[in-house]
């Protein structure tokens, strides 16, 4: 197309959401196959302390986490993340009562040891952002927790309702035939209770069904 990428993107995009596709544009995500668990407990706690766990949202440490550490270390992360502290340390989740004399103090278990959410990822990112931002975060982590129904979900969305989104049926069917297409076929029937060359049969039509069905079959 005789023009730069990065340059096509920053003049279509703005704001948070120009910042995460020019930093996945970069290409800095790290590659390595050890996770260190103990830095899986700080991002986790990082992320909580950017988004649920104060006021207003720190978007630049959703960036730099999401963006740049390796799908291994984001697995460990997103599991620390879920994570209830206070269950780890056996203290009642509803209340830590003291009874002093002719009052009682009441202690929020969660004021004493909220360190991490406690809730899936994707939970806190949907309250936390909205848009193309929440788009763009959301996809990220469905990828990363589980390629084959990140797709499964994409291929769904671009047949249900009325009409096609051919190109983006045919970008995923393509670019995913020779990688994981068979389990991403699984988790559509899983998903959706029905094959995935069922849905094409009945969402399109010729040559260009033929096609796509030679494909998945």
């Amino acid at each position: 197309y005789d023009s730069d990428l990065e340059r096509e993107v920053v003049g279509e995009t703005n704001g948070n959401f120009k910042r995460l596709t020019i930093s996945l544009l970069q290409g800095n995500r790290h590659e390595e196959k050890e996770v260190d668990l103990v830095l899986a407990k700080e991002d986790a706690i990082e992320l909580f302390n950017a988004g649920i766990n104060r006021f207003g949202t720190d978007e630049s440490k959703f960036n730099s986490i999401l963006v740049t550490r390796s799908y291994r270390h984001l697995k460990a992360v997103f599991a620390e993340y879920k994570v209830d502290a206070r269950r780890e340390l056996d203290v009642d989740i509803r209340t830590i009562l003291r009874w002093r004399k002719n009052y009682t103090i009441q202690v929020r278990s969660d004021d004493v040891l909220g360190r991490t959410a406690g809730e899936d990822i994707e939970k806190s990112i949907k309250t936390e952002m909205t848009g193309e931002l929440e788009l763009g975060f959301l996809s990220i982590v469905k990828k990363i927790k589980n390629t084959a129904t990140y797709f499964a979900e994409e291929l769904y969305r671009s047949m249900k309702g009325l009409g096609t989104d051919d190109d983006q049926l045919i970008r995923v069917i393509v670019w995913r035939s020779e990688l994981d297409l068979v389990e991403i076929k699984g988790a559509f029937s899983s998903l959706y209770g029905k094959g995935l060359d069922e849905y094409i049969k009945e969402d399109t039509s010729g040559d260009f069904k033929q096609l796509l069905l030679a494909i998945v079959q």
